[in-house]
């Protein structure tokens, strides 16, 4: 199992480890807990799950059609 720590969780997301921080206020992104020193971290699978959720997203509103008048 290969952990992230926040700031390189972070970089792979092309967020800022303050966004990452708030995900975890708002329950989209939940991180592990270090249990020497509490820091919070990210397992890679995750990171990577998550990742294939926005490109899925992303694909779905690509496919969207609007009609125009």
């Amino acid at each position: 199992m290969i952990y992230l720590s926040i700031k390189k969780a972070a970089k792979l997301l092309h967020v800022t480890p303050l966004t990452l921080r708030n995900w975890d206020k708002r329950g989209i992104l939940k991180p592990y807990r270090h249990p020497a020193n509490n820091y919070r971290v990210y397992r890679l699978d995750q990171i990577e799950g998550f990742l294939r959720q926005l490109e899925l997203s992303k694909a779905k509103m690509a496919k969207r059609k609007m009609d125009l008048f």
